[in-house]
Formats: structure tokens, sequence, C-alpha cells
């Protein structure tokens, strides 16, 4: 008998780092392991490619989607009116096949996920710092260091972080994100504890 996938929930603030621990845990573990492919409303980038970035969907597609019932969860992302939502079927016919699915999504998706697939191992990805505000600093000093954000941006990404942040115990692992290598052995030694066989 086939031993049904296990589905895991990667959650962060921004400038933590998760899509570089996920991209290494996928590197050595796939393909017993994959990335579920999220989708969105919003339109593709240059070099984007639909079912690999993301599933790109008009609006109206998403919203029948989603009035359907096809959606593990969605959420409409605030300031940028664009929808963006993991699909059932980019779970659940994995998890038959004995795959272990990663859902990198943030903390009020993984709560709706979690609804769904309350046996779902939860990671979240964070910074150092003894106190909120010394890993409020940490992100921050990381976000700008990116020279990618408008200030307006980083405000934003701040303020979302502080939301993620304070959910941070509702997850069953946290790992801080120092040294990427270190990481990525760290939360893969924690899938080997889980149960997952490389």
């Amino acid at each position: 008998m086939l031993i049904p996938g296990q589905l895991v929930i990667i959650s962060g603030p921004s400038g933590a780092g998760k899509s570089t621990v996920v991209a290494g845990i996928l590197k050595r573990l796939a393909p017993k392991i994959r990335l579920s492919v999220s989708a969105t409303t919003r339109s593709p980038r240059p070099g984007e490619t639909d079912g690999v970035q993301y599933h790109f969907l008009t609006p109206e597609e998403f919203a029948a989607r989603r009035e359907a019932g096809d959606f593990l969860e969605c959420m409409e992302v605030f300031g940028r009116g664009h929808w963006y939502g993991t699909l059932f079927d980019e779970v659940r016919p994995s998890l038959a096949r004995g795959q272990w699915v990663i859902l990198e999504i943030d903390v009020d998706g993984a709560r709706r996920a979690l609804d769904e697939f309350p046996e779902a191992v939860t990671i979240f990805i964070t910074v150092g710092g003894e106190t909120p505000e010394e890993r409020e600093a940490e992100l921050e000093r990381r976000l700008r260091d990116r020279k990618t954000e408008s200030e307006e941006a980083i405000r934003r990404r701040l303020e979302v972080a502080r939301h993620e942040l304070a959910q941070a115990d509702t997850y069953k692992y946290q790992v801080v994100n120092d040294q990427v290598d270190a990481t990525i052995a760290n939360v893969v030694a924690l899938l080997a504890q889980e149960g997952f066989e490389a």
C-alpha cells in the first residue's frame, strides 16, 4: 500500500530568507518533495512561465474557481489588489502519490490550510534576535541590503512582518536562518524526524 505524502507549511516574514531555504530543500530532496505552485491574478513578469512560478489566472477565472471551492486557501494581497492562493489540485494528487508537498505561504494562509490538513508539519523561518524589536531590526537591515524596495514597500513589509512574527509560536518548529546552508540542513533533519525518507 502506498503511504500518503505529507504537507509541509513553511512561513516567515519578508527578509528571513524562506524562499532561498525552500529552494535548497528542493535541491536536496526532490523529487520526493515538491513545491506547490500558487495561483495568482497578477500578470507574469519577464521570464516567468505559467505553471512554473505561478498559475496565472484572470480575475474572472480566479473568482470562478474560488466560488467552486477549488482553493485550499486564498487571499487578496492588501494594497496590491491581486489574489493569490493554493489550488487543491496542486496538493491532493501529489499527497496521494506519496510525495511530500511544501506550501510556502503566509501565516493567514497557513491557518486556513491547517483547517483542511491539521496534521501538516509547520515550520516558521525567522531571524536571530532576543526580542521582537531585535528581530524586526534584523529584518529591516536585510530588506534594505537588498536595495530592491521603495521606502513605502519596506514599511509595508515590516508591518506585515510584525504580524507574522507574532504568530511564530503557533508553528511546530521555529528555525533561525543565520546561515543558509545550516538552516537547510536543519530543516531537512526536521523533515526526516517527521518521517520523510530521502
